[in-house]
């Protein structure tokens, strides 16, 4: 990050500040990118232009660093959008392990979960940046403005689209940490006795299984959708790999998930999305380029 320390041994004021930003400055990048990697790259990018930045012109520092990522990560997610159309079957956001005090503040973990993630793949680059910066980091429609280069009058045209949509396909309801985990453990009950009826009490009728081996890994190319097909790929599969196979409790994007592990070693990542205390939806990243944020937890903040 070039220096960071003053003649006398202190931090610069650039560097104090972005410091103390960094960990809102990801969590913008990674919800407007689902990618922990191209968020880190938006970071190094955001550093570069504000350690070029006069501070004395600057009135207010976070703002600034919000405005400078918010305008690194829409170029990049314009570049993420065609790198995911010659994407090898489906694409899932990257999971990140986070700490358990990151379920504490609800709504962030909502705005991080798989689930969401997901819903805001199918914005608009320009309203997913709005709705994050609106809903989940509470901006002014002014500061919104200056980020995306637009009117703050089209900015609110924006963002009511945005919310509208978005409404439209988010998980109905707040789900409780408590309510994913029995739901989990269920879930894992069901597939270490690989007792198919177990498994189809908690899957919702028309849950939706996703997989993402990024052409790396071997995984179901398009969602599986049904209990019963669910139920039946979910015991064959882990039919196969038996003991080898184990699941541990995590925490993943601020909600309950698990690790998979194959003769230990980490072979993917389980996240779900639950409504009425069934599982609606099944997420499998097993692309390993994905799995590098799930050992060590990752600080995410508003």
């Amino acid at each position: 990050m070039g220096s960071t320390l003053s003649g006398d041994g202190r931090p610069v004021p650039a560097t104090e500040a972005f410091v103390a930003h960094r960990n809102l400055l990801f969590t913008v990048a990674y919800e407007m990118l689902g990618s922990a990697a191209d968020a880190e790259d938006v970071l190094q990018e955001t550093w570069l232009k504000w350690a070029g930045v006069d501070l004395d012109t600057v009135r207010d520092q976070r703002a600034y660093l919000v405005r400078i990522t918010t305008r690194q990560a829409l170029n990049r997610l314009r570049t993420l959008g065609r790198r995911k159309e010659s994407y090898v079957g489906t694409w899932l956001p990257e999971p990140l392990l986070t700490s358990p005090d990151v379920a504490d503040d609800v709504e962030l973990a909502d705005s991080i979960s798989m689930a969401m993630l997901l819903v805001l793949e199918t914005l608009a680059p320009t309203e997913r940046a709005v709705f994050v910066l609106r809903e989940v980091f509470d901006l002014g429609y002014d500061e919104i403005a200056e980020a995306v280069e637009k009117t703050p009058a089209a900015v609110r045209q924006i963002a009511h689209r945005a919310r509208a949509h978005v409404a439209d396909r988010r998980p109905r309801g707040v789900v409780s940490p408590a309510e994913t985990r029995g739901a989990l453990e269920a879930f894992q009950r069901a597939v270490d006795t690989g007792d198919l009826q177990s498994l189809l009490d908690i899957l919702a009728p028309d849950v939706v299984s996703l997989s993402d081996g990024g052409g790396v890994k071997q995984a179901v190319l398009r969602p599986i959708v049904g209990a019963d097909k669910v139920a039946r790929l979910l015991i064959a599969g882990l039919g196969k790999v038996g003991a080898r196979a184990s699941l541990e409790p995590v925490q993943i994007n601020g909600c309950p998930a698990m690790i998979m592990r194959l003769d230990g070693e980490l072979d993917g990542i389980l996240a779900v999305r639950v409504a009425g205390g069934l599982i609606t939806g099944l997420y499998y990243v097993r692309n390993p380029e994905k799995l590098s944020h799930v050992e060590r937890e990752t600080a995410v903040s508003r």
